[in-house]
């Protein structure tokens, strides 16, 4: 929490190794991860590889040793000397192409952000899509600074129970072993805002998060001047309660702000990261009718530098309130904006409908707009023309980035290597470069293949180890331990399937016809083993019933132990998935996938897509760097589901099964390591968060700035 207790225990000599575990910087730099490994690997692997619980639970003698230790010293000198000129690095990207904006702050708000497992403030793909965001930032030296919830119980930890059931389990997260500090002001006293609830006043302290050269900075309602009841409004990420997720968008957006405010953050651009967090662009405008400004004048300059990205074509994934509790809250608000209770309704609603819709508020409220990927920017043109009827729906003013990964936190250290012995020492300073990466069909195929074996070997042993944990820690059934993984065997191809559980990403389609499945799964010379992992949210019932529907057919012994179901997917888990899978499967119905990631991270590891053409996939498939389910046409729901699920299974029986075991000579799969490296060639260099940053600084960042600074007419 503070970092000055855990300086105080260390020896001067490695007295620097603080200030490291609190910046997040090492969560994707080896030198930095290698060094505290190196202290005492029994006691990292312990921490769940957090720095400052390493720091806090080693021995001091073991800390003396290290000191002294010539080899350690060498090594620990290494890492600061690269962690210092990464953060005073005067010629980054950003400084070089625009500098005269490099003093410029970008405020970044987002409900959630997937930094590294020690801080579990993350759900799913959003989050992680902001912390690779953050990431790449600082990478390319982008004055970004983001703003989100500490949630001190963060997101659920998964168990399935012996009938398929997911239970949730919460954890508060211990502060005082955590990578954050709290932000306090010049004369040290703790920083805090008031934001107004409906009739009462609503503290929230701010924690601060340093991830490389970008500052994230959280919001807190857990202390003393709150009732318990507010103590616990920042406690748990998306919850159900509707008035409860409506006071959190309230503390975000509008508490946002005045965190910037306090912090002495004056930003030139403002990006909603979803509609979660549209009061920002609400409080903004209210503070310039403070300063005397009309409404309309107010309303007309706010969206010049404001950015609002939307990640979601599902209704449900939009936020909506009734009126009724909109008033409930905004009734002394909209009075400070001089407007009367229609007039502020009308900023949120959709013609036709009786509720306040924060992605309306948002679209309404910035001038710049995108989708994340080139088909969902689309798709989100066509779904939101009536908020502009006088303009053609190819003419809406929704533009699309695609996302991107980043490429350090979820490359496998093993592909690194490979890619740093024959791409070349400067691989990642290229990450971007299409060209550069064509050099990965030259990588030698023994190579790459004992590198893919190797990984895989190290998931199936990861499975394998946590069933065995799940059985002598908490006695499950000998049933629950083949479910979760016991029997899968590293020499079979394997399936990955790690999503969100939800109706949409249809996660038991390949389960339309389980006779021609087991056929598969079971085949003696060629066979084929799937493992899935995810969530569903705890409200979602049908989410954890297509859960159960899994781990029943993994339970059966019918599939023999071909089919496994791992609890608790979050970003550890998912390395190892994204390091180790033959085959990276996803099946959203059509046009419902807006981007989708995961699929780009395995993809940086060799590893194959197999995809229905949305998302990303519809603009990364080019017939020979993975496999396509269906032709991109949509059909009535049942005829898709069931179009779809025959692709599957005869992609799967006529060309990647054959292609998995054809092997030459030497036992080496030529056919399948093609596809790998033009996995590799093709996918980098577009989906990487370098290039999406990039997109955003170039297309919206700058131009936002300008305009807000008078240099150019706002984008309309």
């Amino acid at each position: 929490m503070d970092m000055r207790p855990l300086a105080a225990r260390l020896p001067a000599p490695i007295g620097r190794l603080a200030e490291l575990a609190y910046n997040l910087w090492w969560s994707w730099h080896p030198e930095g991860r290698g060094l505290f490994r190196s202290l005492d690997r029994v006691l990292w692997k312990g921490a769940h590889h957090n720095p400052v619980k390493l720091l806090e639970d080693i021995p001091l003698q073991r800390l003396l040793a290290a000191a002294a230790d010539i080899s350690f010293l060498k090594e620990y000198d290494a890492a600061v000397k690269t962690f210092d000129a990464y953060m005073s690095q005067n010629s980054s990207w950003f400084a070089t192409h625009y500098g005269i904006l490099d003093r410029q702050t970008i405020a970044y708000f987002s409900a959630e952000y997937a930094i590294h497992n020690s801080l579990p403030i993350y759900a799913g793909g959003l989050g992680v899509l902001a912390g690779d965001y953050c990431k790449e930032a600082s990478d390319l030296g982008v004055p970004l600074v983001g703003i989100g919830f500490m949630y001190p119980q963060g997101y659920f930890h998964q168990h399935v129970s012996a009938d398929g059931w997911q239970e949730e389990l919460y954890e508060h997260l211990n502060f005082e072993g955590a990578p954050i500090s709290p932000a306090v002001s010049s004369q040290g006293e703790r920083l805090k805002v008031a934001i107004e609830l409906d009739s009462r006043t609503v503290w929230v302290a701010i924690w601060k998060v340093n991830i490389g050269r970008v500052n994230l900075f959280l919001m807190d309602t857990d202390i003393e001047e709150n009732s318990p009841q507010d103590r616990r409004l920042s406690a748990r990420l998306y919850v159900s309660d509707r008035e409860k997720r409506l006071q959190q968008e309230i503390l975000l957006g509008i508490g946002g702000v005045r965190i910037l405010r306090v912090l002495g953050i004056e930003p030139t651009v403002w990006h909603a990261n979803e509609g979660h967090a549209a009061f920002m662009m609400l409080e903004r405008v209210r503070e310039l009718v403070e300063k005397g400004m009309n409404f309309a004048e107010a309303v007309r300059r706010i969206p010049s530098n404001t950015v609002f990205t939307t990640h979601t074509p599902v209704p449900a994934g939009n936020d909506t309130f009734s009126f009724d509790l909109i008033e409930n809250y905004f009734h002394r608000y909209w009075e400070s904006l001089s407007l009367d209770k229609d007039t502020f309704l009308e900023l949120g609603r959709i013609k036709g409908e009786t509720s306040f819709s924060m992605t309306v508020l948002a679209l309404r409220m910035a001038d710049w707009r995108n989708g994340v990927s080139i088909l969902h920017g689309k798709t989100c043109r066509k779904m939101w023309q009536s908020l502009w009827p006088e303009v053609k729906e190819d003419d809406v003013p929704i533009t699309s980035v695609t996302n991107g990964v980043h490429i350090p936190t979820w490359l496998a250290p093993d592909m690194r290597n490979l890619y740093r012995k024959y791409l070349g020492k400067d691989w990642r300073e290229k990450q971007d470069d299409p060209d550069f990466w064509k050099r990965a069909m030259d990588i030698p195929d023994e190579e790459l293949w004992k590198t893919h074996l190797w990984l895989k070997r190290k998931l199936i042993s990861f499975v394998c180890d946590r069933s065995r944990r799940r059985w002598t820690e908490d006695n499950v059934t000998p049933g629950q331990v083949l479910t979760m993984g016991a029997l899968l065997d590293p020499e079979v191809l394997t399936i990955g399937f790690a999503r969100r559980f939800t109706d949409y990403k249809r996660a038991t389609l390949i389960l339309k016809d389980t006779q021609r499945l087991e056929r598969i799964v079971k085949n003696q010379s060629r066979p084929v083993q799937i493992i899935f992992a995810g969530k569903s949210h705890p409200a979602d019932e049908h989410g954890k019933h297509l859960i159960q529907q899994i781990y029943h057919i993994a339970k059966d012994p019918m599939f023999g132990g071909r089919i496994a179901f791992v609890e608790d997917y979050d970003m550890h888990l998912a390395r190892y998935l994204v390091h180790g899978m033959d085959v990276w499967l996803n099946t959203p119905r059509l046009l419902q996938e807006a981007s989708g990631t995961s699929g780009q991270k395995a993809a940086l590891n060799g590893i194959p897509h197999f995809s229905v053409l949305d998302g990303w996939w519809h603009e990364g498939y080019n017939g020979a760097n993975g496999w396509a389910i269906g032709n991109g046409q949509t059909s009535p729901v049942a005829s898709q589901d069931d179009q779809d699920a025959e692709a599957f299974y005869r992609l799967l029986e006529e060309e990647i099964v054959p292609l998995y075991y054809e092997r030459d000579w030497n036992g080496l799969p030529c056919g399948w390591i093609r596809v790998m490296k033009e996995a590799i060639s093709s996918i980098v260099p577009a989906f990487c968060a370098r290039r999406m940053v990039k997109e955003y600084v170039e297309r919206m960042y700058v131009k936002a700035a300008q305009a807000a600074e008078g240099m150019t007419t706002p984008h309309d």
